[in-house]
């Protein structure tokens, strides 16, 4: 990967945040890869990013645009700022954060940037790499015919890619709307949540996605709380909806500093365009049962 002037990135610093998959570097080897840390907000810790960009070769410094578990929002144009000052490249994954809160690529500073269409309703399996003008050396992730520019092999998938497109049109329409909705309903699903067993929410100081509530309660144990909201009829996941199977604790909160044993109790809540006033109630009244047995045990 090449930026417009200069030489190519020789290694890739990711925040201890980001995702599974950028976690795991792609082709960069793994002495190549280093990791960000971030605050106990979950915001990445700038003064920690400059001195990392300080002590090498040019990076490519990957940054979600917002947490997949906990909402936390990151100061996109500030990092930008700080990587292109020390004439690196900026990734950022905004697939939690698109069609949730304003994402404007160009006035950020971003280089490169992902998007996914399931999270805005668009077909699964169809996303979006969006690239800066002139910036080269982009592998393929699949060799093959030069139908698509040579940057990945085989035929279009015409039907996902026009799903996308419809998705971000609609998403985008109601951008607004479907922000203040979702941001009123979770500040009462929220409200609700405080309230009972002791109960705290992850990253509650700051900026956050306006539709992901995660929180634990003392005591509580996320794969008895996912079955316990289950048999009531809400769908919660422990961390995030992906490794929702899983039973480690949140890489995410470890980051953050929190302990194991309080990171093996977070459970996360999403909200989304069609959820209801209704919803919430329910959700609650889940909780409430639970926080009751808690107290009681």
């Amino acid at each position: 990967l090449r930026r417009p002037t200069g030489g190519p990135v020789e290694r890739l610093l990711v925040s201890a945040v980001e995702h599974a998959s950028v976690l795991a570097g792609g082709r960069f080897a793994t002495d190549k890869i280093g990791l960000i840390p971030v605050l106990r907000s979950g915001v990445v810790d700038l003064d920690h990013l400059r001195s990392l960009l300080g002590e090498g070769p040019p990076a490519l410094v990957s940054v979600m645009a917002a947490n997949n578990e906990t909402g936390a929002v990151q100061p996109v144009a500030e990092v930008a700022r700080i990587v292109h000052e020390a004439g690196g490249l900026l990734h950022v994954d905004a697939i939690q954060a698109f069609a949730k809160i304003p994402f404007e690529i160009n006035a950020m500073g971003v280089d490169l940037a992902t998007f996914s269409a399931h999270k805005i309703g668009g077909p699964k399996g169809v996303g979006a790499l969006v690239v800066a003008e002139g910036l080269t050396g982009l592998e393929p992730l699949l060799r093959g015919g030069g139908q698509e520019l040579n940057r990945r092999a085989g035929t279009e998938n015409v039907a996902g890619i026009a799903g996308f497109g419809a998705a971000v049109k609609v998403a985008l329409q109601t951008l607004s709307e479907d922000t203040e909705q979702m941001a009123t309903l979770r500040n009462r699903l929220e409200n609700g949540i405080r309230g009972i067993a002791g109960a705290t929410i992850f990253s509650e100081e700051i900026e956050r996605l306006p539709n992901t509530v995660l929180f634990t309660a003392p005591g509580l144990k996320a794969e008895t709380a996912v079955i316990g909201f289950d048999l009531e009829g809400v769908a919660v996941s422990s961390g995030s909806a992906c490794s929702s199977g899983k039973v480690q604790p949140s890489h995410v909160l470890s980051a953050m500093g929190y302990d194991p044993v309080v990171a093996q109790g977070a459970v996360r809540l999403s909200l989304g365009w069609s959820t209801e006033p209704e919803d919430i109630n329910r959700a609650l009244e889940a909780w409430r049962k639970l926080g009751n047995t808690l107290l009681r045990g």
